[in-house]
């Protein structure tokens, strides 16, 4: 049986739906914070188990009967709380079992990034690495969907303000999920850390601007301005500017620059563009 969780999320619920595609649904369970949002999953015969990775208590049962676990990184800020919150998860899988564990992490996943997240990423790979069981840790490229935190009131002022940056190589989720799909279905495609899942190519902001203007069909500008008055303008609390900001500081040493051709021989096509995405963001 596969156990996934985070199964309502952006990322999870895309797993879960191609996952359904190639397994009966009696052997797909997931592991969720609220049951009710899975409702449709239920009606179809997924299990469902409900689980908190920040109550350790509540995952003792949530990998029952699981041959593999694919477990999605706590979407927490603070990396002594979302490192314990990944690994009580990762244990609880290990306990339970588990014949094979796979974990969402970053392709800039170090303990020397500037990036908060790639920081956690990296401890908890470490944790998974130590655990025995046999793991893959899907090193995903920047998740394209960021882009649309940039683009508030991009339609009025025509102006993209941020930071300074570097290319990021952004990721669309579904190529990600049909990424982790393959890696739970195919024996050995992956074993231990893999190599950068991205797309082709690295934009930084400067060519998204361009991207946005192209689909918008009127100029739109990118105006640099310093980290700390974008923090003071962004209308962001303090901790959520700092976690922004980590991101730009990273992007300007090039840690996202990376791009690496295993997505697209994984998934058979072409990854998904930046164009694709900026529609669909500007859309909603």
């Amino acid at each position: 049986m596969f156990v996934i969780t985070g199964a309502t999320g952006q990322l999870g619920s895309r797993i879960v739906e191609r996952l359904l595609r190639r397994v009966p649904a009696e052997r797909v369970a997931i592991s969720v914070r609220e049951p009710a949002k899975a409702g449709a999953l239920a009606e179809r015969g997924v299990r469902i188990r409900a689980a908190d990775f920040t109550d350790p208590a509540s995952l003792e049962h949530a990998f029952e009967g699981a041959e593999q676990v694919l477990v999605v990184s706590a979407a927490i800020r603070g990396a002594d709380e979302a490192v314990a919150a990944n690994t009580a998860a990762l244990d609880a899988a290990s306990a339970a079992g588990a014949k094979r564990i796979l974990y969402t992490s970053h392709q800039a996943a170090s303990r020397n990034s500037l990036f908060g997240a790639a920081q956690t990423h990296a401890r908890t790979e470490e944790h998974l690495a130590g655990l025995g069981v046999p793991f893959t840790a899907l090193r995903n490229g920047y998740y394209a969907t960021a882009i649309g935190l940039t683009l508030g009131g991009v339609r009025e002022t025509g102006r993209l303000t941020l930071p300074e940056d570097g290319p990021f190589s952004w990721t669309s989720h579904d190529d990600l999920a049909d990424v982790a799909v393959a890696a739970l279905t195919t024996d050995g495609l992956f074993d231990g850390a893999t190599p950068p899942l991205t797309g082709p190519e690295a934009l930084d902001f400067e060519a998204v601007a361009a991207v946005v203007s192209d689909v918008l069909g009127r100029p739109v500008t990118r105006v640099v301005v310093s980290d700390e008055e974008w923090a003071a303008t962004s209308g962001m609390p303090p901790a959520a500017a700092e976690f922004f900001l980590g991101m730009f500081r990273a992007a300007r040493r090039g840690e996202f620059a990376v791009t690496d051709p295993t997505l697209e021989k994984v998934i058979g096509r072409p990854a998904t563009g930046v164009r694709a995405v900026v529609e669909r963001l500007l859309q909603t």
